[in-house]
């Protein structure tokens, strides 16, 4: 019998018998006794789940960039604007100032803008003020986020979203928005449109903090503790009306003034006219539009007779009933010092005070020597640059050479030039027992008041200085403001300062100051009222002196503030010489 061959299932009828090589490597790949055909549709149902599953992901991304596709623009921009959220500013009694609101903000993608033509043209129909031009610009950059247009009204926001443009979104910013407009402009300053504050107690705000916190990232909301103000709201709207009226009725340039806490140094009110809305600032950089009290420096004029006489008084070497012939100018060179109205008799120190004397102040201070009279002005803070939170400050100008006749005219208030806030400092001092208080827009108590005080002058010529001031609104240049605040028991002194034009003093433009306290027989407040080159009336006779226009002004100014300020009136009070002077320790 013939033997079968054995049957081998890697060979067939026809078919040549297969290499070792590709044996080998089949059982490498496979192994022995494999089944194909199950290792075949294994692998297309792998093939088939990783392409399902690639395809997936990609149908959950598409859905993802169609819903929230401004999600990392968003993010980005709005980390941004929330950082420069700002505490809010209140006033003394709790009144806003300053504070945030959320206000929509146009910005485009331009990668993902698909006609930018068209979104252009778009948008500027909605917008007409964008400018086509800058718009396509943004639009044509390869950025990723670009704004358009910050702080949109709400309606605005609506028409655009109506539109539907691919890459144009939409974001929430902080806004800095000021209750009380130009009520406070000067002294709040503003923001930029980043919400950056540059300008008044904004500006301070970053420059003490609050920038550091926006970068650190510790001040991306608005929990943050609100800022109080040394200011009465109600206190700045009675002084800005009165000076509003007293700037159109004298045709004034300008008009100014302040309240000033006499024994804390905190400034209750201030303004300068013109002034500015924070909220539409478009004439912030108008340099007619500065704040004359911290940023502008004068000359003073008469008000300075005030620490001339407290000098001398200080010294020793004079008092109230020293006598001073200024019947006649005073020369000095090619120079002559004279009064407006001399008096044809010797007067005491007390009548150079009443009668405004030139001569008898400059008298008075060349008795007490050019570098008695420097140091003195030194010691009171008006010959260096007076700090407070307001950023905006100017250096007084002083003269480079000071000799006899420099210390002449500073005597009556010309050749010096200081911040009027500077002078108001300094007369505090005078009136307060002698403690010279650095001026602050926070709210401060007396307690801490005194702690950072200097004292300049001893209480009992503090105690002349009050009779002095008081007796001038009884018999002297203030009596146009005590007749209009009666029972307030204020005193006084004006000060009309000639100003230099073309290289040389006019008698036709002038600025008038009058600083007034109340009540003299224990003083709380100062007020400062300065009027810019105010023009005669029929009812003031010609004339254009402070007499007849600062003070009537500050005397409506008082009868308004007062009540606000707790005082109530008091009648039938004593002359000076017996309220005040008989309760100090030396009468002379």
């Amino acid at each position: 019998m013939t033997a079968q061959p054995s049957a081998n299932p890697n060979t067939s009828v026809g078919r040549p018998p297969e290499p070792w090589r590709q044996r080998l490597i089949r059982t490498l790949l496979y192994g022995k006794n494999t089944d194909r055909a199950a290792k075949a549709r294994a692998r297309v149902g792998l093939a088939m789940l990783a392409f399902g599953g690639i395809y997936g992901i990609i149908a959950v991304r598409l859905v993802v960039f169609a819903v929230n596709g401004d999600t990392h623009a968003e993010r980005r921009a709005s980390r941004d604007a929330i950082a420069t959220a700002r505490p809010d500013i209140l006033d003394r009694n709790g009144a806003i100032l300053a504070t945030d609101v959320k206000s929509p903000s146009l910005f485009g993608e331009p990668r993902r803008i698909i006609d930018k033509d068209e979104a252009v043209e778009l948008l500027t129909g909605a917008l007409p003020d964008l400018d086509s031009s800058e718009v396509r610009d943004r639009l044509g950059s390869r950025k990723g986020f670009a704004w358009l247009k910050r702080d949109i009204t709400p309606q605005q926001q609506r028409d655009i979203h109506r539109l539907g443009i691919p890459g144009i979104g939409f974001l929430r910013e902080n806004k800095r928005v000021y209750p009380n407009g130009s009520t406070v402009s000067h002294l709040i300053g503003l923001t930029n449109i980043d919400n950056q504050g540059i300008a008044g107690i904004e500006k301070w705000l970053d420059n003490n903090g609050l920038a550091d916190l926006h970068r650190a990232g510790f001040a991306s909301d608005r929990m943050q503790k609100p800022v109080e103000l040394a200011l009465d709201v109600r206190v700045e709207h009675a002084l800005r009306d009165e000076l509003l009226k007293a700037k159109a009725k004298f045709s004034a340039k300008a008009a100014s003034g302040l309240v000033s806490n006499i024994r804390t140094g905190e400034i209750v009110a201030m303004v300068s006219l013109p002034d500015f809305d924070p909220n539409n600032p478009k004439e912030v950089h108008d340099p007619d539009r500065i704040n004359r009290l911290t940023t502008g420096v004068y000359e003073m004029g008469s008000t300075f007779k005030t620490l001339t006489l407290a000098m001398a008084l200080d010294s020793g070497k004079v008092n109230l009933n020293t006598m001073f012939d200024a019947r006649y100018p005073l020369s000095y060179g090619k120079f002559k010092i004279h009064d407006t109205h001399p008096v044809p008799r010797p007067i005491s120190l007390a009548e150079v005070f009443t009668y405004s004397s030139n001569v008898g102040a400059a008298k008075i201070a060349l008795g007490q020597g050019v570098e008695a009279h420097k140091a003195f002005l030194k010691k009171v803070g008006q010959l260096d640059r007076l700090r407070t939170e307001l950023p905006e400050s100017a250096m007084p100008i002083v003269p480079k050479r000071w000799g006899d006749l420099n210390t002449i005219t500073i005597s009556f208030g010309h050749g010096i030039a200081v911040a009027p806030l500077q002078a108001v400092m300094a007369v505090n001092a005078m009136v307060n027992g002698g403690n010279l208080i650095p001026p602050t827009f926070m709210k401060r108590s007396e307690e801490e008041a005194l702690a950072v005080a200097k004292r300049v002058i001893k209480k009992d010529t503090s105690d002349k200085v009050r009779y002095l001031m008081r007796l001038n609104a009884e018999v002297g240049s203030a009596r146009q403001a005590e007749a209009r605040a009666k029972g307030y028991y204020l005193g006084g002194k004006t000060g009309t300062s000639e100003k230099v034009v073309n290289g040389r003093y006019s008698k036709k433009q002038v600025l008038n100051s009058f600083t007034a306290v109340l009540p003299m027989d224990n003083p709380q407040y100062q007020v400062l009222v300065m009027l810019d080159e105010p023009k005669a009336l029929p009812e003031t006779h010609g004339f254009i002196t402070s007499g007849w226009n600062a003070v009537p002004t500050g005397g409506n100014v008082i009868a308004r503030i007062a009540p606000l300020l707790g005082l109530e009136p008091r009648f039938d009070l004593a002359p000076s010489d017996r309220l005040i002077l008989a309760t100090s320790k030396v009468t002379q």
